[in-house]
Protein backbone atom coordinates (compact mmCIF):
# COMPACT_ATOMS: atom_id res chain seq x y z
CA UNK A 1 0.00 0.00 0.00
CA UNK A 2 2.94 2.32 0.66
CA UNK A 3 4.05 2.01 -2.97
CA UNK A 4 0.50 2.56 -4.21
CA UNK A 5 0.16 5.73 -2.14
CA UNK A 6 3.46 6.96 -3.56
CA UNK A 7 2.05 6.38 -7.04
CA UNK A 8 -1.20 8.20 -6.14
CA UNK A 9 0.65 11.27 -4.86
CA UNK A 10 3.24 11.40 -7.64
CA UNK A 11 1.14 10.37 -10.64
CA UNK A 12 -2.56 10.63 -9.79
CA UNK A 13 -2.69 13.92 -7.90
CA UNK A 14 -3.93 16.81 -10.06
CA UNK A 15 -2.18 20.20 -9.55
CA UNK A 16 -5.49 22.04 -9.21
CA UNK A 17 -6.19 20.10 -5.98
CA UNK A 18 -3.10 21.76 -4.48
CA UNK A 19 -4.24 25.16 -5.75
CA UNK A 20 -7.67 24.74 -4.19
CA UNK A 21 -6.03 24.22 -0.80
CA UNK A 22 -5.03 27.88 -0.93
CA UNK A 23 -8.72 28.81 -1.16
CA UNK A 24 -8.87 28.30 2.58
CA UNK A 25 -7.93 31.99 2.55
CA UNK A 26 -11.58 32.66 1.65
CA UNK A 27 -12.25 32.27 5.38
CA UNK A 28 -10.73 35.71 5.80
CA UNK A 29 -13.56 37.34 3.83
CA UNK A 30 -15.78 39.07 6.42
CA UNK A 31 -19.10 37.88 4.98
CA UNK A 32 -18.92 34.72 2.90
CA UNK A 33 -20.56 31.25 2.87
CA UNK A 34 -17.53 29.42 4.22
CA UNK A 35 -18.78 25.95 3.24
CA UNK A 36 -17.84 26.91 -0.33
CA UNK A 37 -14.21 26.34 0.65
CA UNK A 38 -14.93 22.64 1.02
CA UNK A 39 -16.99 22.55 -2.15
CA UNK A 40 -13.86 23.71 -4.00
CA UNK A 41 -11.98 20.93 -2.25
CA UNK A 42 -14.45 18.39 -3.63
CA UNK A 43 -14.15 20.00 -7.06
CA UNK A 44 -10.40 19.43 -6.85
CA UNK A 45 -11.09 15.74 -6.13
CA UNK A 46 -13.34 15.66 -9.19
CA UNK A 47 -10.44 16.93 -11.32
CA UNK A 48 -8.20 14.19 -9.88
CA UNK A 49 -10.64 11.52 -11.02
CA UNK A 50 -11.20 13.19 -14.38
CA UNK A 51 -7.49 13.45 -15.15
CA UNK A 52 -6.89 9.83 -14.19
CA UNK A 53 -9.77 8.68 -16.36
CA UNK A 54 -8.34 10.51 -19.37
CA UNK A 55 -4.90 9.06 -18.64
CA UNK A 56 -6.35 5.51 -18.47
CA UNK A 57 -5.10 5.12 -14.92
CA UNK A 58 -7.37 2.16 -14.21
CA UNK A 59 -5.89 0.16 -17.07
CA UNK A 60 -2.40 1.03 -15.91
CA UNK A 61 -3.30 -0.24 -12.44
CA UNK A 62 -4.64 -3.47 -13.91
CA UNK A 63 -1.10 -4.18 -15.08
CA UNK A 64 0.21 -4.10 -11.52
CA UNK A 65 0.28 -7.13 -9.21
CA UNK A 66 -2.45 -5.79 -6.95
CA UNK A 67 -6.08 -6.54 -6.19
CA UNK A 68 -8.91 -4.34 -7.42
CA UNK A 69 -9.82 -3.51 -3.82
CA UNK A 70 -6.30 -2.16 -3.30
CA UNK A 71 -6.84 0.23 -6.22
CA UNK A 72 -9.97 1.57 -4.52
CA UNK A 73 -8.27 1.76 -1.13
CA UNK A 74 -5.33 3.77 -2.46
CA UNK A 75 -7.63 6.28 -4.13
CA UNK A 76 -9.71 6.55 -0.95
CA UNK A 77 -6.58 7.31 1.04
CA UNK A 78 -5.71 10.04 -1.46
CA UNK A 79 -9.19 11.58 -1.25
CA UNK A 80 -9.14 11.56 2.55
CA UNK A 81 -5.65 13.10 2.58
CA UNK A 82 -6.82 15.92 0.29
CA UNK A 83 -9.81 16.61 2.53
CA UNK A 84 -7.79 16.53 5.75
CA UNK A 85 -5.22 18.85 4.17
CA UNK A 86 -8.04 21.32 3.47
CA UNK A 87 -9.15 21.16 7.11
CA UNK A 88 -5.59 21.75 8.31
CA UNK A 89 -5.05 24.72 5.99
CA UNK A 90 -8.36 26.21 7.16
CA UNK A 91 -7.23 26.43 10.78
CA UNK A 92 -4.70 29.32 10.48
CA UNK A 93 -7.06 31.32 8.26
CA UNK A 94 -9.92 30.75 10.71
CA UNK A 95 -7.64 32.05 13.46
CA UNK A 96 -6.78 35.14 11.41
CA UNK A 97 -10.45 35.71 10.62
CA UNK A 98 -11.52 35.44 14.25
CA UNK A 99 -8.72 37.54 15.74
CA UNK A 100 -8.15 40.32 13.24
CA UNK A 101 -11.41 40.83 11.34
CA UNK A 102 -13.90 42.26 13.78
CA UNK A 103 -17.02 41.76 11.69
CA UNK A 104 -19.56 39.00 12.10
CA UNK A 105 -20.30 36.79 9.13
CA UNK A 106 -23.66 38.05 7.85
CA UNK A 107 -24.25 35.26 5.34
CA UNK A 108 -23.42 32.09 7.24
CA UNK A 109 -21.72 30.34 10.12
CA UNK A 110 -18.56 31.78 11.65
CA UNK A 111 -15.19 30.13 11.05
CA UNK A 112 -15.15 28.19 14.30
CA UNK A 113 -14.99 24.70 15.81
CA UNK A 114 -18.60 23.89 14.91
CA UNK A 115 -17.99 24.92 11.31
CA UNK A 116 -15.15 22.39 11.02
CA UNK A 117 -17.35 19.67 12.49
CA UNK A 118 -20.20 20.45 10.10
CA UNK A 119 -17.74 20.56 7.20
CA UNK A 120 -16.58 17.03 8.09
CA UNK A 121 -20.19 15.86 7.77
CA UNK A 122 -20.50 17.54 4.37
CA UNK A 123 -17.31 15.84 3.18
CA UNK A 124 -18.48 12.41 4.30
CA UNK A 125 -21.72 12.89 2.35
CA UNK A 126 -19.68 13.78 -0.73
CA UNK A 127 -17.44 10.76 -0.29
CA UNK A 128 -20.28 8.32 0.07
CA UNK A 129 -22.29 9.58 -2.89
CA UNK A 130 -19.52 10.43 -5.35
CA UNK A 131 -17.17 7.52 -4.72
CA UNK A 132 -19.74 4.75 -4.47
CA UNK A 133 -21.44 6.00 -7.64
CA UNK A 134 -18.14 6.35 -9.50
CA UNK A 135 -17.02 2.83 -8.69
CA UNK A 136 -20.21 1.39 -10.14
CA UNK A 137 -18.75 2.09 -13.58
CA UNK A 138 -15.09 2.99 -13.04
CA UNK A 139 -15.27 5.83 -15.58
CA UNK A 140 -18.50 7.85 -15.23
CA UNK A 141 -17.68 10.99 -13.26
CA UNK A 142 -20.12 13.75 -14.24
CA UNK A 143 -23.36 12.23 -12.94
CA UNK A 144 -21.86 11.06 -9.59
CA UNK A 145 -20.38 14.53 -9.05
CA UNK A 146 -23.66 16.23 -9.97
CA UNK A 147 -25.52 14.06 -7.46
CA UNK A 148 -22.95 14.67 -4.74
CA UNK A 149 -22.92 18.42 -5.44
CA UNK A 150 -26.71 18.59 -5.22
CA UNK A 151 -26.69 16.86 -1.84
CA UNK A 152 -23.92 19.17 -0.66
CA UNK A 153 -25.96 22.21 -1.71
CA UNK A 154 -28.99 21.03 0.25
CA UNK A 155 -26.74 20.20 3.19
CA UNK A 156 -25.20 23.69 3.22
CA UNK A 157 -28.65 25.28 3.16
CA UNK A 158 -29.92 22.91 5.84
CA UNK A 159 -26.89 23.52 8.07
CA UNK A 160 -27.47 27.26 7.92
CA UNK A 161 -31.16 26.79 8.73
CA UNK A 162 -30.56 24.63 11.81
CA UNK A 163 -27.96 27.16 12.94
CA UNK A 164 -30.85 29.59 13.39
CA UNK A 165 -33.69 27.38 14.60
CA UNK A 166 -32.09 24.89 17.03
CA UNK A 167 -31.36 26.65 20.35
CA UNK A 168 -28.01 24.93 20.98
CA UNK A 169 -26.78 25.74 17.48
CA UNK A 170 -28.10 29.30 17.61
CA UNK A 171 -26.76 30.12 21.07
CA UNK A 172 -23.33 28.47 20.92
CA UNK A 173 -22.34 27.40 17.40
CA UNK A 174 -22.37 30.76 15.63
CA UNK A 175 -19.79 32.31 17.92
CA UNK A 176 -16.02 32.63 18.01
CA UNK A 177 -15.65 33.21 21.75
CA UNK A 178 -13.39 30.69 23.48
CA UNK A 179 -16.13 29.70 25.93
CA UNK A 180 -18.64 28.97 23.19
CA UNK A 181 -16.11 27.17 20.99
CA UNK A 182 -15.48 24.75 23.86
CA UNK A 183 -19.22 24.09 23.89
CA UNK A 184 -19.00 23.41 20.13
CA UNK A 185 -16.67 20.43 20.63
CA UNK A 186 -19.56 17.88 20.49
CA UNK A 187 -20.31 19.08 16.94
CA UNK A 188 -16.66 18.62 15.97
CA UNK A 189 -16.56 15.17 17.58
CA UNK A 190 -19.75 14.13 15.80
CA UNK A 191 -18.35 15.35 12.48
CA UNK A 192 -15.08 13.43 12.91
CA UNK A 193 -16.85 10.23 13.94
CA UNK A 194 -19.25 10.40 10.99
CA UNK A 195 -16.38 11.23 8.62
CA UNK A 196 -14.44 8.13 9.69
CA UNK A 197 -17.48 5.83 9.80
CA UNK A 198 -18.90 6.91 6.43
CA UNK A 199 -15.46 6.74 4.81
CA UNK A 200 -15.20 3.10 5.90
CA UNK A 201 -18.71 2.30 4.66
CA UNK A 202 -18.12 4.14 1.39
CA UNK A 203 -14.87 2.24 0.81
CA UNK A 204 -16.52 -1.12 1.46
CA UNK A 205 -19.43 -0.36 -0.86
CA UNK A 206 -17.13 1.10 -3.54
CA UNK A 207 -14.76 -1.86 -3.38
CA UNK A 208 -17.68 -4.29 -3.66
CA UNK A 209 -19.02 -2.38 -6.68
CA UNK A 210 -15.61 -2.30 -8.35
CA UNK A 211 -15.01 -5.99 -7.76
CA UNK A 212 -18.11 -6.75 -9.82
CA UNK A 213 -16.90 -4.76 -12.85
CA UNK A 214 -15.25 -6.34 -15.86
CA UNK A 215 -13.45 -3.49 -17.61
CA UNK A 216 -11.09 -5.62 -19.70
Amino acid sequence: MKELMYKEIKLSMHPVAYIFLSLSALLCIPSYPYYIVFFYNCLGIFFVFQANRENRDIYYMFGLPIQKRDMVKARFYLVVCIELAQVVTCIPFAFIRDKFILMNNQVGIEANVAFIGLAFIMLCLFNFIFLTQYYKSGYKIGVPFAKASTIMLFYMLGAEVILRVIPYMRDYCDSVSVENQIKQLPVLLLGVILFILIAFLAYKKSADNFDKLDLL
